[in-house]
């Protein structure tokens, strides 16, 4: 489904991609791991045109993602973002934020817009509190509101920033439980992340970056149980709690 084939992205005179190659497949979750600033953000924002490239090609089902490109906004309707910041209108609330991408950008009836997004609130478990306004909710309800707000596109797949990054982690839980169940209804899913329990149990493949390049990549069990790469080992080193240290 996603095609990403080496891929260079430099701001101004760093190099941020340095020919990173990828290959996602419809149903798949496939998690990006690696230290910050290895480029894991940079390489979503490309997938989904938010930010262009210099070299390399990246398709979505067999269309190429280019951010300069008319074509560019339908490309989005069918590969949804989450945000680290959940990025919600402040002054709508749980309902009304669902709905805006139904009403505006695919011009869906009023009536359906709303009945969908009461629909995949309660799916996020949120029926309760769909006439709260950003400020009245939780930062997990927040993220739970925003992947609502991302599956109203009907998308054929979602990126998910580092979604869990910004939350208390008390609340880390909530999100990625709605995570599994997206992954369990066969959704195609991009994580980046720093969650290794969540990356070892849903995806299917693991992709680490250090410094630009993938370093290894492979099926999550045996990247992180076994990963061969020095870089790897150390990463998942630190991250890894005792009981699931890698070799």
């Amino acid at each position: 489904m996603i095609e990403v084939q080496s891929i260079h992205k430099r701001f101004h005179d760093q190099e941020v991609l340095k020919g990173v190659s990828l290959s996602v497949g419809a149903g798949q979750v496939v998690c990006l791991i690696g230290p910050s600033g290895s480029g894991k953000s940079t390489l979503l924002r490309c997938i989904n045109g938010l930010e262009t490239y210099d070299a390399g090609t990246i398709t979505v089902e067999g269309e190429r993602v280019d951010a300069k490109s008319k074509q560019i906004h339908e490309l989005r309707t069918h590969v949804g973002m989450v945000f680290q910041r959940f990025n919600l209108f402040p002054h709508r609330t749980a309902l009304e934020n669902v709905c805006e991408g139904p009403l505006y950008v695919k011009k869906e009836a009023r009536d359906a817009a709303r009945e969908k997004a009461r629909r995949l609130l309660d799916k996020v478990g949120l029926s309760h509190r769909i006439d709260a306004y950003p400020a009245e909710l939780s930062g997990g309800q927040q993220q739970r509101v925003a992947i609502a707000r991302a599956l109203a596109m009907e998308p054929k797949a979602i990126l998910f920033d580092e979604p869990t990054s910004a939350l208390d982690p008390e609340l880390v839980g909530e999100v990625l439980s709605v995570m599994r169940r997206l992954a369990d209804d066969g959704m195609t899913m991009i994580v980046v992340t720093h969650e290794m329990g969540f990356a070892r149990e849903v995806a299917d493949h693991v992709c680490f970056l250090h410094d630009g390049t993938i370093c290894e990549q492979g099926p999550a069990a045996e990247l992180l149980e076994r990963p061969s790469h020095p870089r790897t080992r150390e990463f998942l080193r630190r991250m890894l709690t005792p009981d699931n240290v890698a070799a």
